[in-house]
């Protein structure tokens, strides 16, 4: 495999790169270099959680979209590009389970990984039974959350 050119950010506080080297995908255990997709779609009302899933996303190399509510989503993502929604449960208003139904009436192919902080055996059975690519407890493992996201993007 080819060695690919990286260039990353330079430190703000010491003016050292971060990145600058011709590195080997071989050379970077547990990463990997994922081809341009749409964006993951995060919503949930908790912002720090909501900050902290976007950090985590986009440290594996995924575009974000993020919303505080499921009707600020539909309003902005229903006609996009966007490839795999990571919603939580306990929204305000429209709840994660109603967002579920709405698309699944709309014929939606969209996967969606759940994330909750009650993990209540009947909301966890209904939402994978209604076709949900995981459902996962908050705090959220960061690994079993990357690993979703990989087996709905393919």
């Amino acid at each position: 495999m080819e060695p690919i050119r990286v260039r990353a950010a330079v430190c703000r506080a010491t003016a050292i790169p971060l990145i600058d080297a011709a590195l080997s995908p071989s050379l970077l255990p547990g990463w990997s270099l994922r081809p341009a997709v749409g964006p993951i779609a995060i919503v949930d009302d908790d912002k720090w959680v909501l900050r902290s899933l976007e950090r985590l996303v986009k440290s594996a190399g995924f575009r974000v979209a993020t919303f505080v509510s499921a009707e600020g989503f539909l309003e902005t993502a229903q006609d996009s590009t966007t490839v795999c929604v990571i919603l939580d449960i306990g929204l305000p208003g429209m709840s994660g389970l109603d967002l579920q139904r709405h698309l699944a009436a709309e014929n939606s192919q969209l996967p969606i990984i759940f994330v909750s902080a009650h993990d209540e055996t009947e909301i966890r059975t209904r939402a994978l039974a209604a076709g949900a690519i995981a459902f996962l407890s908050k705090p959220v493992n960061d690994k079993a959350l990357l690993d979703a996201l990989d087996s709905a993007v393919k």
